[in-house]
Parts: structure tokens; sequence; C-alpha cells
């Protein structure tokens, strides 16, 4: 059985997709940009602060489904530039506590509104 998960405190979809699906033990996030849900404006102030709203994103989503960040059991990051990094994974690294999830990092040509980050996750929900 599917279960869409929507919450008013993480952006609107910008496409046919729901903010997340839980499916089985599993909640699938979809990729999450730096928009602030209480405003529909991006945040592109610097990576630091585009990572820490796009988490924030994340986390509302979480909240609403019943899941926290120790939850995650796989991330993907994709980046316009590598050269960020470290400051992203700076301000990620503040959102876990141990058993860190499996991850990828990738750098794409384009992200969505031109943003700098996107981040995605999937859960284990028992």
């Amino acid at each position: 059985m599917k279960k869409v998960i929507n919450t008013n405190n993480a952006p609107a979809p910008i496409g046919p997709y729901s903010q997340a699906t839980h499916a089985g033990n599993f909640l699938f996030v979809s990729g999450q940009i730096a928009i602030n849900p209480a405003t529909g404006e991006l945040i592109l102030d610097d990576i630091k602060t585009e990572t820490k709203q796009v988490m924030d994103n994340i986390k509302a989503i979480l909240v609403e489904a019943g899941v926290d960040f120790g939850q995650i059991v796989k991330t993907s990051i994709f980046l316009k530039d590598m050269q960020n990094f470290a400051l992203v994974n700076e301000v990620y690294g503040t959102y876990f506590k141990d058993n860190f999830p499996a991850r990828e990092t990738v750098q794409v040509a384009a992200l969505p509104k031109n943003v700098n980050v996107e981040i995605t996750v999937t859960a284990y929900k028992p």
C-alpha cells in the first residue's frame, strides 16, 4: 500500500509529484531545494544557508511522516559545483547524530530553478 505525504511546512511540489511517498516500510522523500515554504521564495544567499533550508524542508516532511533523521537509510546530494562539497557536508552533518545513512554526492549540469543543491532521502519506517 502506498500513502502520499504532504505538509504545508515544506514547499509545495513544483511539478506532478508528491513531497514524499510511504510504501511498505520505506519513506521516499522527493528532492528538496531551498524554497522557503512560508514565502515560496528561493533562499540562495550562500551555499550553507541554502543547504540548511533544504535540510529543514526535509525535516518538515519527515516530521509529517512520523520519521526522524536517525531513520534515513539513503541520501542523494546533487550539487551544481563540487567545490561546495565541504560546505554542504558541514551543514548536512549537523542533522545526523550517528549511524549515518549511505550516500552519494554528484555534480550535475543544472538543477531546478537554477539552485546549487538538491537533496533526496529514503527512510526506514517500521
